[in-house]
């Protein structure tokens, strides 16, 4: 089972990308991941990501293609994967469709989380944790049960993450409309894209998931 899952930041893929580890037992690829365990490898892509980086630079798409190509080539890959957040542009889907298909390799669903932007923006402008012991908040639809105290560790200091707010939000947004959403229709075209509704809860998304992996 190979898949992509497609959607804005904070729709839920990293959530659901986890659920379908556990279920069906195959590794999430991030890139991130991937080009940190190269370089520490020291992998001959490894390597070119490395002098990439350290002169400042940001990796290019066929370094990153090599790095998730020698990835899926590793033996927990066999069974199948999921990219997560990759690809990103065009270009590097049809770079990803070639070196698959030179491998044998065929993806077998792209699924795409469907969101509303205004609601997607209210939940992650509204995040905040506990200092301490990082347990999750919002403002709106998870207050703790004592204001100002964490309900797991009883801690009183609470944090945000800088970029969660509504202006870092809708900057994200339109990168991922120019960028990424493409994808939607590039995937439809080659009759690959399954979309579920990621308005519901986690479980119900979750369940969304699993009828179309169903099919696979």
């Amino acid at each position: 089972m190979r898949l992509i899952l497609l959607g804005p930041p904070g729709a839920g893929k990293g959530t659901q990308a986890q659920r379908i580890v556990a279920n069906h037992g195959i590794p999430q690829l991030s890139t991130g991941d991937m080009l940190r365990a190269a370089v520490a490898a020291k992998t001959e892509v490894g390597k070119k990501a490395k002098a990439v980086m350290d002169a400042g630079g940001l990796v290019s798409d066929d370094i990153v293609i090599a790095i998730v190509s020698e990835r899926v080539d590793q033996d927990d890959c066999k069974d199948g994967f999921i990219l997560d957040g990759f690809p990103r542009t065009l270009v590097q889907a049809d770079a990803t469709e070639k070196m698959l298909s030179a491998k044998g390799i065929e993806l077998d669903a792209v699924i795409e989380i469907q969101v509303d932007d205004e609601t997607l923006t209210e939940r992650i402008a509204g995040r905040y944790s506990c200092a301490k012991c990082g347990t999750g908040y919002h403002d709106e639809f998870h207050k703790p049960k004592v204001d100002g105290v964490c309900d797991k560790c009883g801690s009183t200091e609470f944090k945000r993450r800088p970029d969660d707010n509504r202006e870092t939000v809708e900057k994200r947004l339109k990168a991922y409309y120019k960028e990424t959403a493409p994808l939607i229709g590039y995937y439809y075209a080659k009759d690959k894209l399954s979309s579920v509704d990621g308005m519901a809860d986690m479980d119900t998304v979750t369940a969304s998931i699993e009828k179309v992996l169903a099919k696979v």
